[in-house]
């Protein structure tokens, strides 16, 4: 990755933190407005929430009593013991009375009770040792069990939701209060639960009511070496690429298909930078969380953690007008693809870039620097003698046409009768002969040169860049046009045209026009050409499109054959 996009990332991941609750209008434009996360520490607890559901002071008893026994919700029944995925086949949707989660729940902290107690019966060393195993397996035993997004509002439903009663104790908060909410939900977990790493298509504000910092018994936690907190990782949308998304087609497009617990780097490698692109909120009872649409993010849940979260559609989405979808995913395509051909572009050699700037110096001292007017160079040398046309090239300039002709006399047989010796580069007498030369094609690719074309032209500025060429139209024709018809790399090809861009203001109207007569010249079929540096150069910005599909999508492309 490239340092700029690196930076890009991670002041995009940088959370703001507040003491305070903002204003609905505060709030608009530092948070909202951006798409950045942002915390709010105890903003919620005023909440009667914050103390009337709390599990340490009878709050099981007060859920189950004010929601009552005929109340049914919708549970996840996890296939990965605490770990719960989005895909319907790592889980399933289970129906069953509120009451009896609660009374699970209770279940789970009386055995909890007896555990601490197990724990410490002896101080023998082998009882100790047993107790401790006993206590280790009895509290790992799969807890698979969640409430994941229960309503207690929705504005898409006209039947009562089932825990709508406990409406009564929460608030909206002060900040989203003009907003129009799509839903209120209800989250709650008996033991240490971790959700997948996915995104929601809707701004999200996360409230903690309850939970433990420290989510198992002292004496498992100390041999787990483990302390479970109410942890959420937060991953820009521009983090896609790592984290591999499910295809967009498919059940759980949102969610990530790298296993959380132990990411398999052979299949997904770029999962290897998914830490260095994430950043991670604590949340104790009181807070809230502000997480954009989009955003990817994991939460880690402690014992017995009650939430409470506010769905909201953002401006963006709501100010879109169906009809113009498909221009709006052209537009956001072309952008994607841009920025990753950019990724792709080879990066100029520092090595070569101190030569050039080292040669360009020593042409200024010694008076050697091209006349300038108007900012654009008088003399490129186009209608010189061929003999000082390569005598215009630096030294750096003459040793990179000297590889880019040894790599095409490596790769393609019978050049023709541009006979080139390395250590001959300056001999006059190299033939230049015009005359048309038949080069041999078997249909099959040339021998593999590993972006080495690209990485030449990269290395070098458009203006010296100009004077290989207009080097090689004199002096080895037969061996540029077997460059550009048979061994135009697609990234050299794009290369080659940026650089042709970044020329172009460098030059008048009428120098660009000759530079491009002379370069064309060279080629007993003009058009050929220019059609194989097009070709090239579509087929660099399609690697770049099923990258992003690939990416962002989760899905590839076939592309033309």
């Amino acid at each position: 990755m490239e340092a700029g996009e690196e930076e890009r990332i991670q002041e995009t991941i940088r959370i703001s933190h507040f003491n305070r609750p903002l204003s609905p209008e505060e709030f608009a434009t530092l948070i909202e407005s951006k798409s950045i996360p942002g915390v709010f520490r105890g903003v919620v607890k005023g909440w009667k929430a914050i103390s009337l559901w709390d599990p340490s002071k009878g709050g099981l008893n007060y859920l189950s009593e004010m929601v009552g026994p005929t109340a049914v919700v919708e549970a996840m029944m996890s296939n990965h013991a605490h770990i719960f995925y989005g895909d319907l086949r790592n889980h399933e949707r289970v129906t069953l009375p509120f009451s009896a989660f609660i009374a699970s729940c209770k279940s789970y902290i009386e055995q909890l009770s007896l555990l601490s107690v197990s724990c410490h019966v002896s101080d023998s060393d082998k009882d100790k040792a047993t107790n401790e195993e006993t206590c280790s397996t009895s509290l790992d035993a799969p807890d698979k069990l969640y409430l994941a997004q229960v309503p207690i509002y929705s504005a898409e439903r006209k039947e009562r939701c089932s825990l709508e009663v406990l409406k009564e104790d929460i608030q909206t908060p002060v900040f989203i209060e003009n907003k129009s909410l799509a839903s209120i939900n209800f989250w709650m977990n008996r033991a240490h639960s971790r959700s997948s790493t996915h995104y929601d298509p809707r701004h999200n504000i996360l409230c903690v009511v309850a939970g433990q910092k420290e989510g198992k018994l002292a004496c498992h936690a100390a041999k787990s070496h483990h302390l479970y907190m109410n942890t959420v990782t937060l991953w820009p949308p521009s983090a896609c690429r790592f984290l591999y998304p499910m295809p967009i087609y498919g059940e759980a497009s949102n969610h990530s298909a790298v296993s959380l617990e132990n990411p398999d780097l052979s299949v997904h490698p770029r999962a290897k930078h998914m830490k260095k692109y994430s950043a991670k909120v604590i949340l104790n009872p009181g807070d809230a969380l502000f997480i954009p649409e989009g955003w990817f993010h994991q939460v880690d849940s402690s014992d017995l953690t009650i939430a409470v979260n506010f769905w909201w559609v953002s401006s963006i989405v709501s100010d879109m007008v169906e009809h113009m979808d498909a221009y709006y995913l052209r537009r956001i395509l072309n952008r994607l693809v841009s920025k990753e051909m950019g990724r792709m572009m080879p990066k100029r050699s520092i090595l070569n870039m101190k030569k050039e700037e080292n040669s360009q110096n020593d042409e200024a001292s010694e008076g050697c620097e091209e006349p300038k007017t108007n900012g654009k160079s008088t003399n490129l040398g186009v209608n010189q003698d061929k003999s000082m046309i390569l005598g215009q090239l630096d030294p750096n300039g003459l040793q990179l046409l000297g590889k880019l002709i040894s790599l095409v006399h490596k790769n393609v047989e019978h050049i023709g009768q541009d006979q080139y010796n390395p250590t001959d580069l300056n001999d006059e007498s190299v033939e230049t002969s015009n005359q048309p030369k038949q080069i041999a094609n078997d249909g099959n690719a040339p021998v593999s040169v590993n972006g080495s074309i690209a990485q030449i032209f990269s290395s070098l500025e458009p203006l010296a860049l100009q004077k290989m060429l207009l080097a090689m139209t004199e002096h080895f024709p037969r061996t540029l046009e077997a460059l550009i018809l048979h061994m135009l790399e697609p990234a050299a090809a794009e290369v080659l045209t940026c650089k042709f861009d970044e020329m172009e203001p460098l030059l008048t109207k009428e120098q660009q026009e000759e530079f491009y007569k002379k370069f064309y010249s060279a080629f007993d079929n003009p058009s050929a050409a220019m059609d194989a540096i097009l070709n090239a150069k579509e087929t660099f910005a399609f690697q770049a499109f099923q990258n992003v599909l690939d990416q962002c999508v989760g899905a590839k492309v076939v592309g033309p054959t």
